[in-house]
């Protein structure tokens, strides 16, 4: 245990030399506040990159089509080529490894009524694994199911927007809409999770099962818009992508390397090279935090050896008086320690407070940034980054103690 008078030599030695106690406290309170500042500020940033992929699904790819821009076949180029919904039962078989595929067809905007309210909404034609792929959140009621589709149910999920604008603070769930002078009850209400630029497009349509829209609208030959392909679990979407495509383009007898008229997105692929920065950017936040860190400890390091010569003559009277090697060693260990916990500690909590307070001026002020959101101290990194601190305190004490534990008496009462 560390006794009464060794506090008071510790206090009374930190108070001789405030100022150079003061500097080595400011490296190390510097030090882990950057690296708790640093890691915060890197949360924010990633989790705002991140929240721009959405909700939904990142292991997927977007294929649609265009015209054709190589000859094929005795075939000239520039034919339009249009997906059908029986693609999907396509590449289902052509293309092992596939999880979900959400054929999608867009109507554009059409009147839409209920009662004496009206607006104009984009009309889609969707299946259930929309919800999924998308990420939706049912705020009402249902989404789309299979048997909508297999009936041929004349229902409609709405978007968010959609509800409030018609509907208001009323249920939608059970009414009824009138879209170009079609009726179709509400069976749902959905929202995202959070809101994008393109979220605001969602939340503004309405969407029917594919197979009732073909019918309502007098739609020919199942045509579709876009298909939203993912991987199996397990199974990266960029495993299949090629083959996805080239199934199509067998189908609809296009050119092997027509990208123009199958054309894709992979967003797996868009998602890992962000993965891939953000590591790197991790790994230059910890270089540069970790280094401060280890730059307060030499200091503290170096106090201690500064301290050490200083007291040499006083070091030397204690070990003529009887003080044993341990003692010796106690007290200085005692020194770096205190000074590296109590700074430590102070940058730990100032770093927190900090992150605290960017988060909750963002929130109260209503501050959106697409590419910062919700800055976050990992208190498992925070304590851990101090533990280490304390404990490189002490072994950056350890040397000099050592050395003032050396001493020899003789030579010491004749040090100046």
């Amino acid at each position: 245990m560390i006794d009464r008078d060794t506090w008071q030599e510790i206090f009374s030695t930190i108070k001789k030399n405030k100022l150079r106690t003061g500097l080595t406290a400011l490296g190390v309170f510097w030090g882990i506040f950057m690296l708790v500042f640093l890691l915060g500020m890197g949360d924010g940033l990633e989790t705002g990159v991140f929240r721009n992929f959405g909700a939904g699904a990142k292991n997927i790819m977007y294929v649609w089509s265009w015209k054709t821009s190589e000859p094929y076949k005795g075939m000239k180029p520039g034919r339009y080529i249009s997906l059908k919904l029986d693609d999907v039962e396509t590449i289902k078989n052509d293309v092992s490894g596939i999880g979900q595929v959400a054929p999608r067809y867009y109507l554009g905007d059409r009147p839409t009524y209920y009662k004496q309210i009206n607006g104009s909404y984009e009309v889609r034609g969707q299946t259930q694994e929309s919800k999924e792929i998308d990420g939706y959140l049912m705020e009402e009621g249902r989404y789309i199911n299979q048997k909508d589709i297999d009936e041929n149910r004349k229902v409609a999920v709405v978007g968010l927007t959609v509800k409030k604008e018609l509907f208001g603070d009323e249920p939608a769930v059970g009414k009824r809409i009138r879209i170009s002078n079609i009726d179709f009850q509400v069976v749902g209400v959905f929202s995202t999770p959070s809101l994008q630029e393109w979220d605001l497009e969602d939340l503004e349509a309405i969407t029917l099962p594919i197979n009732t829209l073909y019918k309502s609208f007098g739609i020919e030959n199942n045509s579709i818009s876009n298909l939203v392909v993912s991987a199996a679990p397990g199974i990266q979407v960029s495993q299949i992508e090629d083959a996805v495509r080239a199934s199509l383009r067998k189908k609809h007898r296009v050119a092997p390397n027509d990208d123009t008229a199958i054309g894709g997105f992979n967003l797996e692929a868009e998602f890992k090279s962000v993965q891939n920065l953000f590591f790197g950017i991790k790994c230059l936040l910890w270089f540069v935090g970790v280094g401060t860190l280890i730059a307060g400890i030499v200091g503290v390091s170096n106090i201690m050896l500064i301290t050490v010569k200083e007291r040499t003559k006083e070091i030397g009277i204690r070990k003529a008086l009887g003080a044993s090697p341990n003692s010796i060693v106690k007290m200085i260990l005692t020194e770096s320690v205190f000074i590296t916990t109590i700074a430590g500690y102070l940058g730990m909590m100032a770093g927190t407070f900090i992150i605290i307070a960017i988060n909750y001026l963002m929130v109260s002020q209503g501050i959106e940034n697409e590419n910062f959101y919700d800055p976050k101290v990992n208190l498992t990194i925070a304590i851990s980054a101090l533990v280490f601190l304390i404990t490189s305190g002490t072994l950056a004490g350890l040397i000099p103690a050592l050395q003032a534990s050396r001493v020899n008496p003789v030579i010491a009462l004749k040090d100046e």
